[in-house]
């Protein structure tokens, strides 16, 4: 069970450089940006994080636009950052950034080589 300790600013940094490196802290959030290939990828990322956060009972704040979905976490009962935040971020990340290509599966992944299918913008 997570506990409902908060983080100092340092350690945020810390476990954010350490286990989220596209993550960042803020303004008292940790926050990532997922760049899309527009509407449609957009609205699958949004539901995706939709689905982990009402999952994980733990809802982040959602900036969406056409090409882009900005992803803010707080644990705000704790009033800061807590485990629950660095856990739905590393779920996020892990189902938002995962590449089938680079893995050695039979999933062959979004094809990258025609802009009808282009989705994620990998970093």
């Amino acid at each position: 069970m997570s506990s409902n300790k908060v983080y100092s600013v340092e350690e945020v940094e810390e476990k954010l450089k350490a286990e989220l490196p596209h993550w960042y802290l803020e303004s008292g959030w940790i926050r990532r940006k997922y760049k899309t290939s527009g509407w449609k990828a957009t609205l699958m990322v949004v539901n995706t994080i939709g689905h982990l956060a009402e999952a994980a009972w733990h809802h982040p704040d959602l900036t969406v636009s056409y090409a882009f979905v900005i992803v803010k976490l707080c644990t705000h009962d704790a009033k800061g950052i807590t485990d629950k935040d660095f856990e739905l971020a590393t779920k996020i990340e892990q189902v938002i950034a995962w590449q089938p290509a680079k893995e050695s599966g039979a999933l062959e992944g979004t094809p990258n080589d025609d802009a009808r299918f282009k989705y994620i913008k990998h970093d």
